[in-house]
């Protein structure tokens, strides 16, 4: 394998805060009878209904977000099934993010539970990035009452992979001189932008590491994967140029599941839209944004993918009138229900706004 330029000290001080599996963690915090339990967020005893969280007790059987409520009882029978409750997660969501922004204005949220945060210029009393994320794992704990991941890093992408590395209540930090003997041992799959079927075409052609795609040549890359491949090279080598963008100008937004089984039940898959229409519906608030147009993506087990959208009469941020919408396209528009989903998604397009008056421009 060729050697490549290391990456450069003199880069950002970039964090990935990542909440432990927060849906079910708030509920374990705020009912003392299922600490120590395994619980999901979502379904019905019945068997109705999707999970939307499990609880890190649950996920030792086997139980994931996404998953029937039937298949989540057969794989743990003594697992404890919660309804949902919205506003005690933005309630805890809007606590952790005023924790990060009392640290620096550079916060870039992702969901209601993770956010990128570039600490570079706003490290004091602290003299290490290190010492903000323990500082800021610390006050969640105390403040808000849960246990958030952290991973420090020079990059977003090795920041967001580092976040996942010792879950929970964990931190990974890698300074810039450990950046690619950290990612070359990592399977391709972690790369940010490669998905499933991007990683078995790079599979298919021997490449399983992130080390065996830094050792190919780019336009190798290029010509044989398109963009994909160039870019995956170029994180490969340590290279991400991204900055943290607090005001991220958004033109959609949109949240999809992607199913361990093929779904034909209606009813569950409507259950799954409205999981989707919250997480979407959240977003938009928390950017003080509107979606003017619900647009409904189903992929049917054939992979055949349909795109369904209906423009509203006004816009609108709220998730029961989004789930409303969406239920209609997948109803009136669609084979569902007739048809297995493999992967069902909902997006809305942003309405256009007016930028901030003024915006940070920090030197990258």
């Amino acid at each position: 394998m060729r050697s490549p330029k290391p990456v450069p000290a003199e880069v950002r001080r970039i964090l990935h805060v990542d909440m432990d599996a927060f849906f079910a963690s708030v509920e374990q915090r705020d009912r003392v009878e299922l600490r120590d339990r395994p619980i999901a967020v979502g379904g019905t005893p019945d068997g109705r209904g999707v999970v939307a969280a499990a609880s890190y007790e649950a996920r030792a059987f086997g139980v994931r977000s996404a998953m029937s409520a039937r298949k989540a009882l057969r794989l743990c029978p003594s697992l404890q099934l919660v309804q949902p409750r919205f506003d005690a997660y933005r309630a805890a969501s809007s606590a952790v993010f005023d924790i990060f922004r009392s640290i620096t204005p550079q916060v870039e949220g992702l969901s209601l539970d993770e956010a990128f945060l570039d600490v570079t210029d706003h490290l004091s009393p602290f003299s290490t990035a290190t010492e903000v994320a323990q500082h800021i794992r610390r006050r969640i704990r105390q403040e808000v009452g849960l246990t958030a991941s952290a991973g420090v890093a020079p990059l977003k992408f090795v920041a967001k992979i580092a976040s996942g590395y010792r879950k929970p209540d964990g931190i990974t930090v890698v300074p810039p001189a450990r950046v690619l003997a950290f990612l070359h041992p990592l399977s391709v799959r972690c790369l940010f932008g490669v998905g499933p079927k991007s990683a078995a075409r790079l599979e298919a052609r021997g490449l399983h590491t992130v080390g065996q795609i830094a050792d190919q040549e780019p336009h190798e890359m290029h010509a044989e994967f398109g963009s994909m491949g160039e870019r995956a090279w170029r994180m490969a080598h340590g290279i991400d140029p991204r900055p943290v963008q607090p005001h991220r100008v958004r033109r959609s937004r949109s949240a999809e599941c992607t199913f361990a089984d093929d779904i034909a039940d209606l009813a569950v898959l409507e259950s799954h839209l409205e999981r989707l229409a919250e997480r979407v519906g959240t977003g938009l608030k928390s950017a003080g944004e509107t979606g003017d147009t619900v647009i409904l993506k189903v992929r049917y087990a054939n992979f055949h993918t349909i795109s369904r959208s209906r423009r509203l009469a006004e816009p609108t941020h709220t998730p029961a009138t989004l789930a409303q919408i969406a239920r209609r396209l997948l109803r009136d528009r669609s084979h569902a229900g007739q048809v297995p989903v493999r992967l069902l998604g909902l997006g809305v397009r942003v309405r256009p706004q007016q930028p901030p008056s003024r915006q940070l421009h920090l030197p990258f």
